[in-house]
């Protein structure tokens, strides 16, 4: 009788199990993706990019079953400051993974740059370039400033406190002479805020740094009306001897309404960062959706910077941060690495 009811419990703690067991496994990974805000570029994509290499339990996978993504897989594309809210975040284990400018996520794991004299920000890994981004100085049509000695008294919103286009806004502009508090005003707003005060004249100029179009700006130059103070000569070479993340590029004309003519400005990489202690075979994964034919179409249809987000240019800028092994083994099966 005893050996029965032994046997019998034996089963019905089988029968609970497995399907716990079941649930186990069909329980979904999250997988968070800090990117930026509402109004710039960081967002969408970052948007587009956790659709393309999710595949939830349950849901078909592989380019036959419509997505790439990795099976179980759920990625979350979270709003944040910006590049030096993102690295931070994954350096504390606030999210697996984000976008930073390679400006930002070299000087965060050096210690260098902005950022030294802080704590290195060692667990910052490499996955992939996306884009690159630009400079955006932008007033409103009307306005008299014409260049950055008109802007010497004025109100300029500079990004958020925890962002990469602070940063960049301050070297373009420190390089011109101008230093906030003594020579402007500095708002942290971010594009979408910093163009409604634009649009409402309480300020004078907005810049950040995003990849173009970005939805603020294509939404004020279309109400307001807007121009772009072009970046150029002595002024942009002076930021690049500082920041040698920095290049040259343009604006092109019909970015933005009424943008008729191509502004030269400063460029710098958007890369996507993930932590160490992200799984080898998770990242593999996440790096081979990322650059899958579904991907590409997804990217192609989602948004004007996507088109930009091809393979050939996924290792630029590789030296900013380590490899992490899962990327570094993708690209060495695809043959980019020696």
């Amino acid at each position: 009788m005893t050996l029965r009811r032994t046997v019998l419990a034996a089963v019905a703690a089988a029968a609970v199990c497995a399907p716990a067991a079941a649930l186990a496994q069909a329980a979904p990974q999250f997988f968070r993706i800090g990117t930026g805000s509402a109004g710039g570029t960081y967002y969408p994509i970052g948007g587009i990019i956790a659709n393309a290499i999710s595949c939830p339990p349950g849901a078909p996978c592989g380019e036959a079953g419509g997505t790439a993504g990795v099976p179980g897989l759920v990625a979350v594309a979270q709003a944040t400051q910006g590049s030096v809210q993102n690295v931070n975040l994954i350096q504390s284990g606030n999210a697996e993974s984000a976008f930073s400018q390679s400006d930002v996520a070299h000087w965060a794991y050096t210690g260098t740059g902005l950022f030294e004299g802080r704590p290195k920000l060692e667990r910052l890994r490499f996955i992939a370039h996306l884009f690159p981004e630009h400079i955006h100085a932008v007033v409103r049509r009307d306005s008299p400033i014409r260049g950055f000695e008109d802007l010497r008294g004025k109100r300029i919103a500079i990004g958020l406190q925890a962002s990469g286009a602070r940063i960049g806004s301050e070297l373009i502009l420190e390089a011109n002479g101008l230093r906030a508090g003594r020579d402007y005003t500095a708002e942290f707003l971010n594009q979408a805020q910093g163009t409604e005060r634009m649009q409402d004249r309480g300020l004078d100029a907005t810049f950040t740094v995003v990849g173009y179009p970005a939805a603020a700006f294509s939404e004020f130059c279309a109400r307001s009306g807007c121009r772009f103070l072009p970046i150029a000569g002595p002024n942009a070479q002076r930021v690049i001897e500082r920041a040698p993340f920095y290049g040259t590029g343009t604006i092109p004309r019909g970015a933005y309404e009424g943008l008729e003519e191509d502004v030269p400005t400063l460029t710098v990489g958007a890369v996507w960062l993930v932590r160490d202690s992200v799984p080898e075979e998770l990242v593999y994964g996440i790096t081979r959706a990322l650059w899958s034919d579904v991907t590409r179409n997804l990217l192609e249809r989602g948004h004007a910077k996507g088109r930009e987000i091809v393979r050939q240019n996924a290792l630029q800028g590789r030296g900013v941060v380590p490899f992490h092994p899962g990327a570094e083994r993708y690209y060495r099966e695809a043959g980019m690495l020696n």
